[in-house]
């Protein structure tokens, strides 16, 4: 029988909800403990999965390293705790899948990077878009050439996001490390980044906090590397969730709007287009949690590699800081 790989959980919020519910469909994985600081979300967590009830708890998640000793951890905790638990639990030598962002500064991610690759362990991040068809879609024609070279992103978010976090620790600087831009947004820049392949290189960007402690409402003016221009707009005070990308080529279009991703062609004697809806054109099954699982075993490649959390930290990083000195900042690449 195939070993099966043993997963600790380290912060048992409504996030890891998914987790486990992605980890029931992997025959190879057993979840092996749960630690949060909080009694009452290690109660909420088994009584929403009565199969996790005989597991040891913890409070600490050093202690259910040295006493569980899983191959792989899950952190689901405020973002500004990432980069200590993930150190650790690299410096055990256990895997790691962490939810968004990697880490709230360039210089944490990469540490985290190099500690990976020095205890030759996975390190992930649950960047779950990178398995959605739609996106993975998009990405596929855009390496395969279908609009040429990208020459402009735009990108929008809207959400509820001020409203809806109002009194969590998600507008508390000192566990979120930021607002929306951090959070919800971290999933538009990541795919922005990965769809593309684009490297940032400056950012320009104004910041209205809408009387919180953290960033709101974003605009972001970036230049690439591929000499791609963009512009990316954060709307954190929004009626609902909405959200929009698209890649201009010098051959073509792609839009993505709420999942749906429309290839547009010019027609070559003139004005005029053709438009394909190719939402469904490039399956993939799977999760992060899943290909956690794989990759500890060999059985695939991570689809969500730390890269893309440096990428995204590049990002946010330089537009913290050009909204703070209130000019045009360079990404730190290096």
């Amino acid at each position: 029988m195939a070993r099966k790989v043993r997963i600790g959980l380290i912060g048992c919020g409504g996030i890891m909800n998914s987790h486990v519910n992605a980890l029931k469909g992997v025959r190879q994985a057993e979840i092996a403990a749960l630690a949060d600081t909080s009694s009452a979300s290690l109660k909420r967590t088994v009584e929403r999965h009565p199969h996790l009830a005989d597991l040891p708890r913890f409070r600490s998640y050093e202690k259910m390293l040295a006493e569980v000793e899983p191959d792989g951890v899950i952190i689901a905790t405020p973002h500004t705790l990432h980069f200590e638990q993930i150190m650790t639990c690299l410096d055990h030598g256990v895997h790691v899948l962490t939810e968004k962002p990697m880490v709230c500064s360039v210089a944490h991610a990469k540490a985290v990077i190099r500690k990976a690759r020095q205890k030759k362990r996975v390190l992930m991040i649950a960047y779950q878009r990178h398995f959605s068809p739609a996106f993975r879609a998009a990405r596929k024609l855009i390496a395969d050439g279908k609009i040429g070279k990208v020459t402009y992103v735009a990108a929008l978010q809207g959400q509820e996001w001020l409203r809806g976090t109002r009194g969590t620790w998600r507008q508390n600087p000192k566990l979120s490390g930021g607002g929306q831009l951090n959070d919800s947004a971290s999933h538009l820049l990541d795919i922005i980044l990965w769809v593309s392949n684009l490297t940032p290189k400056t950012v320009y960007a104004r910041i209205d906090k809408r009387g919180s402690k953290v960033d709101i409402n974003s605009s972001i003016t970036a230049t690439f590397k591929e000499g791609a221009l963009g512009s990316i707009a954060v709307i954190g005070d929004a009626p609902q969730w909405w959200e929009e990308v698209t890649y201009y080529g010098d051959k073509g279009a792609i839009y993505i709007r709420n999942d749906r991703v429309l290839l547009q062609t010019p027609n070559p004697k003139g004005w005029g287009a053709t438009t394909k809806d190719v939402t469904d054109r490039f399956k993939y099954r799977g999760s992060p949690s899943k290909n956690f699982v794989d990759s500890i075993l060999g059985k695939d490649e991570p689809q969500t590699p730390p890269i893309w959390g440096l990428r995204v930290i590049q990002l946010t990083e330089a537009a913290w800081e050009s909204a703070a000195s209130g000019r045009p900042e360079k990404v730190k690449l290096g």
